[in-house]
Formats: C-alpha cells, sequence, structure tokens
C-alpha cells in the first residue's frame, strides 16, 4: 500500500478543525475492554503505535491525530494485521481530548505518549501546541494514579516546554534524577527518533508519573 502524501503541519486553531470528534463505541473497537491503555498523542502515520500493539498484546492502543488521511492509512495497516487491541481516531486535542477521555472505560488509561509534537517556532503560532495547560490539566483527570506520561522532542524548546507544563501540575512527578532521560524507556522509538538518532543529533526526553489528582 503506498503512503498517503499531507501536508507536514496542519493549524489545529483553523475552523476546520473546531467540532469536537464524537466518540467511537469503544466496545465495538477492542476486543477486550478489560485490557490497560496507551494513549498516542498526534501519532502521525501510526506506526510506533502499530509496533507496539505487536508486542505488547495485553494492552490496548489508541492513536489519535489530526491529519486524516494519515488515520485512515493507519486504519488499513491495522486492519491488514488483524490487531484487534488498536485503533486510530481522527482528532483535534485541542478540543477533543476531554470527551474523548471522559467515554474510554474507567481506570484503563494507563500510559500516554506525545512524541516529536509539531513545534511551531514562530511566538504568534505557539498557542497551536499540542501540549496546553488544558491538555495536562485533562490528561491529570483521567489517568490512573500510578499512569505514566512520557515526552520527546529533538526540539529543545518545545521539550522543556512540555516537560515544565506537566511540572508545574501538582498531579504529575518527573522520574529520574537527570534533566533528560538518556534511554528511551518503551521497547520502541520513533521513525522520528531514529532518524534524528542516525544524524548524531540529540533528543530530549522525560517520563512523569501521576502521583496524585492535583486537587
Amino acid at each position: 500500500m503506498a503512503a498517503v502524501r499531507v501536508r507536514q503541519h496542519v493549524n489545529p486553531l483553523s475552523k476546520k478543525y473546531q467540532t469536537p470528534t464524537s466518540p467511537p463505541d469503544w466496545s465495538q473497537i477492542y476486543a477486550d475492554l478489560g485490557q490497560p491503555i496507551h494513549l498516542d498523542i498526534g501519532c502521525a502515520r501510526g506506526r510506533f503505535v502499530l509496533s507496539m500493539a505487536q508486542i505488547q498484546l495485553d494492552w490496548n492502543f489508541l492513536g489519535l491525530e489530526i491529519r486524516e488521511p494519515l488515520v485512515d492509512e493507519a486504519n488499513q495497516y491495522r486492519d491488514q494485521l488483524g490487531l484487534a487491541n488498536l485503533h486510530y481516531l481522527f482528532c483535534n486535542v485541542n478540543n477533543s481530548l476531554r470527551p474523548l477521555l471522559s467515554s474510554l472505560p474507567p481506570g484503563k488509561l494507563q500510559r500516554v505518549t506525545i512524541q516529536f509534537p509539531d513545534p511551531w517556532f514562530k511566538k504568534r503560532h505557539q498557542k497551536r501546541r499540542m501540549v496546553q495547560p488544558e491538555t495536562v490539566a485533562d490528561l491529570a483527570n483521567y489517568l490512573v494514579i500510578g499512569g505514566e506520561v512520557f515526552i520527546q522532542s529533538d526540539v529543545e524548546a518545545v521539550a522543556i516546554e512540555m516537560r515544565d507544563r506537566f511540572q508545574e501540575h501538582p498531579a504529575f512527578q518527573k522520574q529520574g534524577a537527570t534533566e533528560w532521560l538518556t534511554q528511551n524507556p518503551l521497547p520502541v522509538p520513533t521513525e522520528r527518533e531514529i532518524a534524528t538518532f542516525n544524524k548524531g543529533e540529540p533528543v530530549y526526553r522525560v517520563l512523569f508519573r501521576k502521583i496524585g489528582t492535583g486537587d
């Protein structure tokens, strides 16, 4: 199957993306709703969770992506492999995350990854970035106690902003003594991570654990 071509960056604040995504019937999505859920926000072509779902069959995986052609393509790959623990959903995280999380089976969201999000370098565009204070608050509300959030970027300023927003929320505690993790704690690297490593450039990684409600 030939890879679809789409724009690299999509403005989440444009009118086209302001209608929140309606949550699906999860019982029709996953074969076993009792399994813990790993949420990958901004999954792009979805190769990371495609690999994870084949390695960790006792987890359910959900990839969210704003570029709809990539979601359609990713679900076709999933169907070809017959994976009943993986689903991709077209949505704008900035306005759809809360209704989606509230619709998931309670107590099942146990791991979240946000990897190499669009950097939106220009100052006037930074409000388009994925990790906003509201994003962190929503994850704090629905992630289980002890659940993990793993973030990484090859842009230090973006990584610092993401890290600081999670660190500022009392529900989350940064893991590890060093400023950045030297190793990815997950068994699968993303395509961007591999490309960055091959160029000899740094990746800035942080792991957070939810330690309370933050109330």
